[in-house]
């Protein structure tokens, strides 16, 4: 059906003259005639009889008048679902519960008037392949592992370095420790499940491994992290890495204890990803503001991996 003869039909309607109509739609009366003649030929009914003061709705007019306008708004929201200036901004990140979404919260608060579509994928590829394809307009990620660099097409900036704290519970040997460094972590096991293999983040931990020599498991399955922190209350051998930004609440009488790892502070790197053509309008006011609220980064004191882009 010819949307432009059933907008021509809606706005004879509401005008109730073909000359006003053409008025309207700045085309000519003998335009709108004829689509308004296609239109009827379509339908194979009548939809206007001529009147002395205009046109006036048949019958099959004023039922078609409903469900013509509805279509109309129905194009209008098809068309508004793919165009940047009208669509919500779709924004990746890994957890609800992290940094990344303390960010975006931020960016809410700030500019209440861009809306958001927030989605959490999984692993970087599935990542990149949404922003080059446009199904997001970007994603929070530490970027790229070792060997596998970034597209030439994606653009990544670093936008906040989180440093990683010890998580134990009431009963572990590190649980009165104001700090703990990262050598005397060397012996202590570390637990967390639900380091997906192949992953930025997986990258990020074996490099910390291999580097400071911890002994982190992943053994087990990842039944979330309510089950993680009862496991870390109830077993003093265990502990575990949480980001200073991940927001968690447990019980009381867990006594669980969030101690700051020191020289050095292994960081995780939060980066944004976004396609270098992405005419999106919100994306440049997301960049702008997580480059005003960026935290400082010091990195004679911190660590991340060598593959870790710079700030």
């Amino acid at each position: 059906m010819d949307l432009e003869a059933v907008r021509t039909f809606v706005a004879v309607a509401e005008s109730g003259q073909f000359q006003r109509a053409a008025v309207d739609l700045s085309i000519t009366q003998q335009a709108v005639s004829k689509r308004i003649a296609a239109l009827e030929r379509s339908l194979g009914v009548r939809l206007f009889t001529r009147a002395p003061r205009g046109a006036e709705l048949t019958i099959d007019g004023q039922a078609f008048l409903p469900h013509a306008r509805e279509l109309l708004r129905v194009a209008e929201r098809t068309v508004a679902s793919v165009r940047t200036d009208r669509r919500p901004l779709r924004v990746d990140m890994i957890s609800s519960r992290g940094a990344a979404s303390g960010l975006m919260r931020g960016f809410h608060h700030a500019h209440p008037e861009i809306d958001l579509d927030v989605l959490m994928l999984l692993d970087i590829e599935t990542a990149v392949a949404a922003i080059r394809s446009g199904a997001i307009d970007a994603s929070f990620r530490a970027v790229a592992a070792p060997g596998r660099p970034l597209p030439e097409d994606i653009e990544s900036v670093r936008v906040l370095d989180e440093p990683l704290q010890l998580m134990t519970g009431p009963a572990h040997a590190l649980a009165g420790a104001r700090s703990v460094t990262l050598a005397q972590l060397a012996g202590h096991r570390i637990w967390m499940p639900g380091i997906h293999p192949g992953s930025e983040w997986a990258a990020y931990y074996d490099d910390l491994v291999a580097e400071f020599g911890l002994t982190i498991e992943a053994t087990g399955p990842n039944f979330g992290s309510d089950a993680l922190l009862d496991t870390i209350a109830d077993t003093p051998a265990l502990a575990t890495f949480m980001s200073e930004q991940t927001r968690l609440v447990w019980p009381a009488d867990h006594g669980l204890r969030r101690i700051p790892v020191t020289d050095p502070t292994p960081v995780y790197p939060h980066s944004l990803l976004w396609h270098r053509d992405n005419p999106h309008p919100a994306l440049t006011t997301l960049r702008a503001h997580l480059a005003a609220t960026a935290a400082a980064h010091d990195a004679a004191g911190t660590w991340t991996p060598d593959w870790v882009i710079p700030r």
